[in-house]
């Protein structure tokens, strides 16, 4: 049993609370990691909040880091102590009906399917104060050591640095694959990205990459726009600058509306509009924030019946252990600067500090 540090949610509403924990040793089928740098993502926030669907309380949230592989239990063969690893907030089980489908890219063994609180034998690895603690999506990196199955962890290039790539486990592929992969961005195109965060300057660095002509960022906070332009915005536009809806803004912008659009906020009122926004014929609007558990949206139909296609994605829809070494790989020849979504630092112990920046849009 290791004992260290973690950020432990103990009920919803409260802060984090930096503890000494037991972090179990790995049982056949599972790896332990030493994290080495962690990532705070929104969906962190919404665990934190209680909208984020079925986690159990006390829990160690975070799910975007990279690690060293201390120890391995029985019958591990992809990776080996000292590799270097994401954990996968998405697994990949490589058996089940959507592993074997090319086209689909959602395990079954994923959190939507069944809440992943506790290991697959449904007993968690972490104790503190004697009493157990859950896992969240089964990486749960605010900690310092960690346990995650085998199918939810990708071995990396021994180069890479640990403090840049744990923006791979989650962040960067949600917004990047949302382009390359959900939306299939076409080059010469025009696309809106609803949400300048960290996903969301991803979503424009994905339509840069697939060759758009034209990207509208959407911000109410115009401190992000200079970060936006040098990933490759060629506009950026505040709602509050405007008095008549922003999917009116838009459609007036480019004529009859943008051929892509990513809401990146997680709000009903911005998934509507980017759905609004994008062309009635062949346009396709991509959801990639998070409403709250058992949100409703209500549209008008014709919006769809029109033609246009209206999607959700998750991580981007990569298959996450065959797709994270070689997004690493990528990161390493220079393909993406995925380090300028980077702009704090912090030590584990001013983990809360770290939220309120990210409350903050910060």
């Amino acid at each position: 049993v290791i004992r260290c540090r973690a950020a432990v949610a103990w009920a919803v509403g409260k802060p984090l609370s930096v503890e000494e924990v037991e972090v179990a040793p790995p049982k056949a089928g599972e790896v332990r990691i030493k994290i080495v740098a962690t990532g705070i993502c929104r969906t962190d926030d919404h665990v934190l909040e209680g909208c984020f669907p079925n986690v159990d309380f006390p829990v160690i949230p975070g799910h975007e880091g990279a690690g060293i592989v201390e120890s391995v239990g029985e019958g591990v063969t992809s990776v080996k102590l000292g590799d270097k690893v994401i954990p996968l907030c998405l697994p990949q089980c490589g058996e089940c009906s959507f592993c074997l489908n090319p086209e689909s890219y959602y395990c079954q063994k994923s959190h939507v399917s069944e809440p992943q609180n506790l290991m697959p034998d449904k007993t968690s690895r972490f104790t503190c104060k004697g009493k157990q603690i859950h896992h969240f999506l089964w990486v749960s990196t605010f900690a310092e050591y960690t346990v995650v199955p085998e199918y939810a962890v990708a071995k990396i290039d021994a180069a890479a640095p640990l403090d840049k790539v744990c923006l791979l486990g989650c962040g960067f592929p949600t917004g990047y694959g949302a382009a390359i992969n959900t939306a299939k961005v076409k080059p010469g195109s025009t696309c809106a990205v609803f949400g300048l965060g960290g996903v969301g300057l991803s979503v424009v660095m994905g339509c840069k990459a697939a060759g758009a002509a034209r990207i509208i960022a959407v911000d109410i906070n115009k401190d992000k726009f200079a970060k936006a332009r040098e990933l490759g915005a060629t506009d950026c536009i505040s709602p509050r600058d405007f008095r008549k809806p922003i999917q009116e803004v838009l459609t007036d912008m480019t004529g009859h509306g943008v051929d892509y659009s990513f809401e990146v906020i997680g709000h009903a009122d911005t998934m509507t509009a980017a759905l609004a926004s994008c062309n009635m014929n062949t346009g396709v609007c991509v959801i990639v924030g998070e409403l709250a558990s058992g949100s409703v949206i209500s549209i008008d139909p014709m919006l769809l019946l029109s033609g246009r296609t209206w999607k959700g994605t998750l991580l981007g829809g990569y298959k996450m252990k065959d797709s994270i070494p070689k997004l690493v790989s990528s990161y390493l020849e220079k393909k993406f600067n995925s380090d300028l979504l980077i702009t704090h630092t912090l030590p584990i112990a001013k983990v809360n500090e770290g939220f309120e920046l990210l409350r903050a849009g910060k």
